[in-house]
């Protein structure tokens, strides 16, 4: 439940710090004084839509801050799985929305995404307003109302995680049908395609580098020939040539070694250079007797090139590397084409088997929610009764459907508030009024039966007035008892007097500045404010003893019980 509530720079208000107590409380105000600005800063912490426009003018920032006391409500799992720290006593959800839009979000004090202030901000305040009378419009929220009196929440998750798995399984047998289909169209061309790479045997990514290679140098073979025969001429020519011409220098600095000791080393060193060029002799030698022109040696290497040239080019690559890829995902995939029946038919029996546990897991809810909806029925004549549609008839109605994320029904709440009429979808005949009432005790139904603490209604007292508004405070204050935290924004004098705590949206001009602030009221505030509500600016005195007497009976009656 909400115990603080914090607001500044938002819309009309400055800065607003007020304690909100437990129980059964009540907002009031003039028309326009800002009542809808707080439950807009409320559904900032609930992760809705923040808007620049919401920063008050000149300011750079808008906060919204509110502290909560979760003690009751079991969350610290979920506060694991987000990674944030959990503080059952006082657990601090804030938003900061900049003028130029930039949003952050906060929980005790922890950066959060928006999706984690949301997750967490919708389990501790439901915030209805008079827009979520269109809910009535949607079958998944009526069956979420059975589901919510069946108490079957681990029913439920069991069966979406049936479901989830059945999806799966005919989403992959989909896929691998529609993928069979296609392939089986151009299987022919893919075997085709296959034997052509097969065939050209491609085993070593590096035999198109080498037969390149090979290709010039047979190519070219007349002028490496000349240029070796050249070379060896040069330095193996018996009178002229480099190997006498060294042999003879280095003999030369060896006849003088002794009277010209430097000599020798020379002499060494020519030798040296004698016995290398007479070694890169020999091997120019062997070259040239293994350089030779073979023309159908040449034509069998460049048809091989060629093959290599063209499979590249129809495959849109530039080596054998990814022609042996593609020759190897084709065999692939022609593999599973032609396995494909083999696959389809394990894809069907993990369908037929999934949809099996599935089925067997909604008929059980189905049960379950059978059972509710009786219950359903029962409770909802009951409460709409007092609130002033006494012949009110009230039927859950459940028809099969085919499996869906939520089961296998679908659930639609027929109403009529004449015994002599027959029912029909609630949304199609019910008036605002009504509809404003059987929301109302849905909202208490579902209250009694889930742990929700903050429960905050937006006039939903539309429409009605007298004895009908006092059965529905009666009804608000009765969900307070239960433990929950109940605030209602109403302009009727019967509801704001069975407050437990009553607080005052007013919106002050002075002129340049125009602010909202919200206070609580003392006994006797109370009493003015209701007056007020009563007979309007001009409060007379029987308004104020009207004001008493509303007072003192609902604190004398007994709580969740309409004063007599």
């Amino acid at each position: 439940m909400i115990t603080n509530l914090k607001v500044t720079n938002y819309a009309l208000i400055e800065h607003l710090d007020i304690d909100i107590n437990n129980g059964f409380a009540v907002i009031t105000g003039e028309t326009g004084a800002g009542k809808s600005i707080i439950l807009g800063a409320l559904s900032l912490l609930l992760g809705h839509r923040a808007d620049t426009k919401a920063v008050k003018d000149g300011t750079q920032k808008c906060v919204v801050e509110a502290h909560f006391n979760i003690g009751h409500l079991n969350m610290k799992s979920l506060f694991d799985a987000e990674d944030v720290e959990y503080d059952a006593e006082d657990t601090i959800l804030r938003r900061e929305i900049t003028a130029a839009g930039k949003s952050r979000a906060f929980v005790n004090d922890t950066p959060v995404a928006l999706s984690t202030l949301r997750l967490i901000g919708e389990r501790l305040v439901d915030i209805h307003s008079q827009h979520q009378n269109l809910l009535l419009h949607d079958p998944g929220f009526q069956l979420s109302v059975i589901d919510t009196m069946a108490g079957c929440r681990d029913k439920v998750v069991e069966y979406k995680a049936a479901y989830d798995a059945y999806a799966a399984a005919v989403r992959r047998h989909e896929s691998l049908k529609r993928q069979t289909e296609e392939d089986a169209e151009r299987a022919d061309y893919m075997r085709f395609q296959y034997q052509e790479l097969s065939d050209a045997s491609l085993s070593d990514p590096e035999e198109q580098e080498e037969l390149e290679s090979l290709a010039k140098q047979m190519t070219c073979s007349e002028d490496i020939k000349s240029a070796i025969y050249k070379a060896v001429n040069l330095i193996d020519n018996d009178e002229t040539g480099a190997i006498s011409q060294l042999r003879q220098a280095a003999n030369a600095m060896e006849s003088v070694a002794d009277s010209y000791p430097s000599a020798a080393a020379l002499s060494e060193r020519l030798y040296a250079c004698y016995v290398e060029t007479k070694d890169v002799a020999q091997e120019l030698g062997r070259r040239l007797d293994n350089i030779d022109y073979d023309p159908r040696e040449l034509e069998r290497v460049n048809e091989r090139l060629d093959l290599f040239y063209s499979l590249q080019r129809k495959h849109h690559c530039n080596s054998l590397q990814q022609l042996m890829d593609i020759r190897d995902s084709l065999e692939e995939k022609l593999s599973a084409i032609d396995n494909s029946e083999e696959k389809l038919a394990e894809c069907e029996a993990e369908m037929a088997e999934t949809k099996a546990k599935a089925l067997a897991l909604a008929k059980c809810l189905t049960k379950i929610r059978k059972e509710a909806a009786a219950k359903v029925d029962k409770e909802m004549v009951a409460r709409l009764v007092p609130l002033g549609i006494p012949k009110v008839q009230f039927i859950t109605q459940l028809t099969p459907t085919d499996l869906s994320p939520s089961g296998a029904d679908k659930a639609v709440f027929l109403f009529t508030a004449n015994s002599s009429s027959q029912p029909h979808p609630v949304a199609e005949i019910a008036s605002g009024g009504e509809i404003a009432r059987v929301m109302l005790s849905l909202k208490a139904l579902t209250g009694s039966a889930a742990t929700l603490p903050t429960i905050i209604f937006d006039e939903i007292d539309t429409g009605v007035s007298g004895k009908v508004a006092e059965a529905m405070a009666g009804m608000m204050k009765e969900m307070a008892a239960g433990g929950r935290q109940v605030i209602s924004i109403t302009h009727l004098p019967q509801i704001a007097s069975a407050g437990t705590t009553h607080y005052r949206v007013v919106k002050t001009d002075t002129g340049s500045v125009t602010h909202t602030d919200m206070t609580r009221l003392t006994h006797e505030e109370r009493v003015t404010e209701i007056a007020q509500m009563i007979s309007g600016a001009d409060i007379s005195d029987a308004a104020r003893q009207q004001a008493c007497e509303l007072l003192d009976r609902w604190n004398a009656s007994s709580v969740g019980n309409k004063p007599s």
